[in-house]
Protein backbone atom coordinates (compact mmCIF):
# COMPACT_ATOMS: atom_id res chain seq x y z
CA UNK A 1 0.00 0.00 0.00
CA UNK A 2 1.35 3.46 -0.80
CA UNK A 3 2.57 5.50 1.84
CA UNK A 4 0.33 7.90 3.08
CA UNK A 5 -0.41 10.35 6.01
CA UNK A 6 -3.80 12.18 7.31
CA UNK A 7 -4.38 15.22 9.18
CA UNK A 8 -8.24 15.36 10.94
CA UNK A 9 -9.34 18.77 12.35
CA UNK A 10 -11.14 18.87 15.97
CA UNK A 11 -14.82 19.51 14.56
CA UNK A 12 -16.61 16.19 13.19
CA UNK A 13 -17.70 14.87 10.52
CA UNK A 14 -15.35 17.26 8.04
CA UNK A 15 -15.04 16.26 4.36
CA UNK A 16 -12.04 14.50 3.27
CA UNK A 17 -9.49 16.49 0.56
CA UNK A 18 -7.03 14.08 -0.82
CA UNK A 19 -3.54 15.44 -2.15
CA UNK A 20 -2.02 14.01 -5.21
CA UNK A 21 1.57 14.93 -6.25
CA UNK A 22 3.10 14.89 -9.64
CA UNK A 23 5.73 13.04 -11.29
CA UNK A 24 8.96 13.02 -9.48
CA UNK A 25 7.45 14.96 -6.68
CA UNK A 26 5.98 13.88 -3.07
CA UNK A 27 3.59 14.92 -0.81
CA UNK A 28 6.27 16.80 0.83
CA UNK A 29 5.24 19.58 -2.04
CA UNK A 30 1.86 20.29 -0.18
CA UNK A 31 3.40 21.89 3.18
CA UNK A 32 1.65 25.07 2.50
CA UNK A 33 -1.37 23.75 2.19
CA UNK A 34 -1.19 21.66 5.74
CA UNK A 35 -1.90 24.05 8.09
CA UNK A 36 -4.38 25.78 6.48
CA UNK A 37 -6.80 23.33 5.28
CA UNK A 38 -6.39 20.51 8.09
CA UNK A 39 -8.59 22.96 10.46
CA UNK A 40 -11.41 22.49 7.96
CA UNK A 41 -11.30 19.46 6.55
CA UNK A 42 -10.14 15.92 6.82
CA UNK A 43 -6.95 15.81 4.82
CA UNK A 44 -5.40 12.40 2.79
CA UNK A 45 -1.52 13.16 1.34
CA UNK A 46 -0.09 10.22 -0.71
CA UNK A 47 3.22 9.48 -2.00
CA UNK A 48 2.95 7.58 -5.05
CA UNK A 49 4.80 4.28 -5.71
CA UNK A 50 8.43 4.82 -5.80
CA UNK A 51 8.20 8.38 -4.60
CA UNK A 52 8.89 9.94 -1.22
CA UNK A 53 8.26 6.95 1.22
CA UNK A 54 6.39 4.77 -1.23
CA UNK A 55 9.62 3.46 -2.88
CA UNK A 56 9.69 -0.06 -1.04
CA UNK A 57 6.59 -0.39 -4.02
CA UNK A 58 9.07 -0.69 -6.47
CA UNK A 59 10.07 -3.87 -5.68
CA UNK A 60 6.54 -5.70 -5.82
CA UNK A 61 6.60 -7.80 -8.95
CA UNK A 62 2.76 -7.59 -9.19
CA UNK A 63 3.02 -3.47 -9.56
CA UNK A 64 5.63 -3.75 -12.51
CA UNK A 65 3.58 -2.71 -15.19
CA UNK A 66 3.13 1.16 -15.03
CA UNK A 67 -0.39 2.74 -15.96
CA UNK A 68 -2.57 5.49 -14.90
CA UNK A 69 -5.18 2.65 -14.17
CA UNK A 70 -2.89 1.00 -12.31
CA UNK A 71 -1.49 3.66 -10.34
CA UNK A 72 -5.48 5.05 -9.23
CA UNK A 73 -5.65 1.70 -8.37
CA UNK A 74 -3.22 2.66 -5.57
CA UNK A 75 -4.98 5.46 -4.63
CA UNK A 76 -8.20 3.55 -4.01
CA UNK A 77 -6.36 1.20 -2.21
CA UNK A 78 -5.54 3.64 0.42
CA UNK A 79 -8.94 5.02 0.70
CA UNK A 80 -10.63 1.90 1.03
CA UNK A 81 -8.06 0.94 3.88
CA UNK A 82 -9.39 4.31 5.70
CA UNK A 83 -12.97 3.83 4.66
CA UNK A 84 -13.41 7.16 2.51
CA UNK A 85 -16.23 6.82 0.48
CA UNK A 86 -15.51 10.29 -1.11
CA UNK A 87 -13.26 13.12 -0.71
CA UNK A 88 -12.24 16.56 -2.80
CA UNK A 89 -8.98 15.69 -4.88
CA UNK A 90 -6.33 18.35 -5.34
CA UNK A 91 -3.55 17.47 -7.96
CA UNK A 92 -0.27 19.04 -9.21
CA UNK A 93 1.13 19.17 -12.71
CA UNK A 94 0.64 15.02 -13.37
CA UNK A 95 -1.45 14.51 -10.48
CA UNK A 96 -4.18 16.50 -12.48
CA UNK A 97 -4.28 14.01 -15.10
CA UNK A 98 -3.99 11.01 -12.75
CA UNK A 99 -7.33 12.88 -10.92
CA UNK A 100 -9.16 12.72 -13.92
CA UNK A 101 -8.33 9.54 -14.03
CA UNK A 102 -9.49 8.41 -11.02
CA UNK A 103 -12.62 10.30 -11.85
CA UNK A 104 -13.59 9.18 -15.15
CA UNK A 105 -13.11 5.28 -13.04
CA UNK A 106 -15.14 5.85 -10.29
CA UNK A 107 -17.47 9.36 -10.34
CA UNK A 108 -19.20 8.64 -7.31
CA UNK A 109 -16.09 9.25 -5.25
CA UNK A 110 -14.96 12.06 -6.29
CA UNK A 111 -17.06 15.51 -4.82
CA UNK A 112 -15.45 18.65 -6.35
CA UNK A 113 -11.49 18.56 -8.00
CA UNK A 114 -8.74 21.65 -7.94
CA UNK A 115 -6.32 21.09 -10.81
CA UNK A 116 -3.10 23.00 -10.08
CA UNK A 117 -0.87 23.94 -13.12
CA UNK A 118 -3.32 21.59 -14.75
CA UNK A 119 -2.22 19.17 -18.09
CA UNK A 120 -4.77 19.04 -20.70
CA UNK A 121 -2.97 19.11 -24.03
CA UNK A 122 0.43 19.13 -25.13
CA UNK A 123 2.26 22.03 -26.98
CA UNK A 124 4.50 21.33 -29.47
CA UNK A 125 7.20 22.51 -27.31
CA UNK A 126 5.94 19.68 -24.67
CA UNK A 127 6.04 17.21 -27.21
CA UNK A 128 9.55 18.27 -28.32
CA UNK A 129 10.62 17.37 -25.35
CA UNK A 130 8.97 14.11 -24.44
CA UNK A 131 10.64 13.07 -27.44
CA UNK A 132 13.96 14.09 -26.29
CA UNK A 133 13.45 12.73 -23.34
CA UNK A 134 12.26 9.20 -24.50
CA UNK A 135 15.17 9.38 -26.89
CA UNK A 136 17.33 10.04 -24.08
CA UNK A 137 15.75 8.55 -20.81
CA UNK A 138 18.47 5.45 -21.03
CA UNK A 139 21.34 6.74 -21.70
CA UNK A 140 21.72 10.28 -19.30
CA UNK A 141 21.69 9.95 -15.69
CA UNK A 142 18.01 10.87 -14.99
CA UNK A 143 19.02 14.08 -12.71
CA UNK A 144 20.63 15.96 -15.67
CA UNK A 145 17.49 15.34 -17.29
CA UNK A 146 15.21 16.06 -14.53
CA UNK A 147 16.90 19.07 -14.05
CA UNK A 148 16.49 20.10 -18.03
CA UNK A 149 12.53 19.69 -17.89
CA UNK A 150 12.38 21.77 -14.53
CA UNK A 151 14.07 24.52 -15.65
CA UNK A 152 12.20 24.55 -19.38
CA UNK A 153 8.88 24.05 -17.60
CA UNK A 154 9.71 26.88 -14.94
CA UNK A 155 12.27 29.28 -16.01
CA UNK A 156 11.75 32.35 -14.43
CA UNK A 157 13.73 33.33 -11.01
CA UNK A 158 10.74 33.61 -9.10
CA UNK A 159 10.04 29.58 -9.97
CA UNK A 160 12.96 28.77 -8.20
CA UNK A 161 11.68 27.37 -4.94
CA UNK A 162 9.39 25.42 -7.21
CA UNK A 163 12.53 24.02 -8.99
CA UNK A 164 14.59 23.76 -5.88
CA UNK A 165 11.83 21.45 -4.12
CA UNK A 166 11.17 19.46 -7.46
CA UNK A 167 14.43 18.68 -7.86
CA UNK A 168 15.33 17.44 -4.19
CA UNK A 169 11.83 15.09 -4.29
CA UNK A 170 13.30 13.96 -7.51
CA UNK A 171 17.04 12.85 -6.24
CA UNK A 172 14.72 10.45 -4.02
CA UNK A 173 13.68 8.19 -7.41
CA UNK A 174 16.10 5.93 -8.77
CA UNK A 175 16.66 5.84 -12.55
CA UNK A 176 14.96 2.74 -13.46
CA UNK A 177 12.01 4.05 -11.75
CA UNK A 178 12.50 7.36 -13.37
CA UNK A 179 12.62 5.52 -16.68
CA UNK A 180 9.08 3.79 -15.56
CA UNK A 181 7.46 6.50 -15.07
CA UNK A 182 8.60 8.31 -18.27
CA UNK A 183 6.99 5.78 -20.36
CA UNK A 184 3.71 6.60 -18.97
CA UNK A 185 4.34 9.63 -21.45
CA UNK A 186 3.01 7.75 -24.29
CA UNK A 187 0.03 7.30 -23.09
CA UNK A 188 -0.50 10.91 -22.41
CA UNK A 189 -1.40 12.72 -25.84
CA UNK A 190 -4.50 9.87 -26.51
CA UNK A 191 -5.41 10.18 -22.71
CA UNK A 192 -5.77 13.83 -22.78
CA UNK A 193 -7.29 13.79 -26.35
CA UNK A 194 -10.22 11.29 -24.80
CA UNK A 195 -10.28 13.14 -21.61
CA UNK A 196 -11.01 17.12 -23.51
CA UNK A 197 -13.74 15.12 -25.64
CA UNK A 198 -15.47 13.53 -22.30
CA UNK A 199 -17.26 16.34 -19.88
CA UNK A 200 -18.16 15.29 -16.38
CA UNK A 201 -20.62 16.01 -13.87
CA UNK A 202 -18.10 17.20 -11.48
CA UNK A 203 -17.48 21.14 -10.33
CA UNK A 204 -13.75 21.79 -11.05
CA UNK A 205 -11.41 24.62 -10.75
CA UNK A 206 -7.71 25.03 -12.04
CA UNK A 207 -5.59 26.80 -10.80
CA UNK A 208 -2.93 28.33 -13.04
CA UNK A 209 -0.28 30.72 -13.08
CA UNK A 210 -0.07 32.95 -16.05
CA UNK A 211 3.68 32.29 -16.68
CA UNK A 212 2.66 28.76 -17.12
CA UNK A 213 3.14 29.40 -21.21
CA UNK A 214 3.40 25.65 -21.57
CA UNK A 215 -0.48 24.29 -20.07
CA UNK A 216 -2.35 28.03 -19.48
CA UNK A 217 -3.99 28.02 -23.32
CA UNK A 218 -5.11 24.74 -23.67
CA UNK A 219 -6.83 25.16 -19.89
CA UNK A 220 -8.32 28.55 -21.03
CA UNK A 221 -10.15 26.70 -24.02
CA UNK A 222 -11.44 23.86 -21.70
CA UNK A 223 -12.77 26.94 -19.06
CA UNK A 224 -14.42 28.42 -21.87
CA UNK A 225 -16.72 26.36 -22.46
CA UNK A 226 -17.18 23.89 -19.56
CA UNK A 227 -20.22 25.32 -17.23
CA UNK A 228 -18.71 23.14 -14.64
CA UNK A 229 -15.54 24.60 -14.67
CA UNK A 230 -14.02 27.70 -13.50
CA UNK A 231 -9.88 29.12 -13.79
CA UNK A 232 -8.09 31.01 -11.41
CA UNK A 233 -5.19 32.74 -13.11
CA UNK A 234 -2.58 33.72 -10.44
CA UNK A 235 -0.21 36.54 -11.75
CA UNK A 236 3.39 36.58 -11.57
CA UNK A 237 3.38 33.20 -10.92
CA UNK A 238 4.73 29.46 -13.10
CA UNK A 239 3.34 25.88 -12.93
CA UNK A 240 3.65 24.66 -8.95
CA UNK A 241 1.20 27.19 -7.88
CA UNK A 242 0.69 25.74 -4.57
CA UNK A 243 4.27 26.72 -3.48
CA UNK A 244 4.64 30.07 -5.70
CA UNK A 245 1.64 31.44 -4.38
CA UNK A 246 0.29 29.80 -1.55
CA UNK A 247 -1.89 32.16 -0.04
CA UNK A 248 -3.59 32.93 -3.38
CA UNK A 249 -3.71 29.04 -4.10
CA UNK A 250 -5.27 28.30 -0.59
CA UNK A 251 -7.72 31.00 -0.74
CA UNK A 252 -9.34 30.39 -4.21
CA UNK A 253 -9.28 26.61 -3.34
CA UNK A 254 -11.19 27.58 0.29
CA UNK A 255 -13.87 29.51 -1.63
CA UNK A 256 -14.26 26.72 -4.41
CA UNK A 257 -14.65 24.17 -1.65
CA UNK A 258 -16.92 26.38 0.22
CA UNK A 259 -19.28 27.57 -2.51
Amino acid sequence: MLHHNIYRPKKENASWITFVHGAGGSSAIWFKQIRFFSKYFNLLLIDLRGHGSSKSLIQNPFKSKYSFESIVEDIFEVMDHLKIKKSHFVGISLGTILIRQLAEMQPKRVDKMIMGGAILELNLRSRILMTFGNATKSLLPYMWLYRFFAFIIMPHRNHRESRILFIREAKKLYQKEFIRWFKLTSEIIPKLRIFRKISLDIPTLYIMGDQDYMFLPSVKKVTESDPLSELLVIEECGHVVNVEKPEKFNDGMLMFLNA
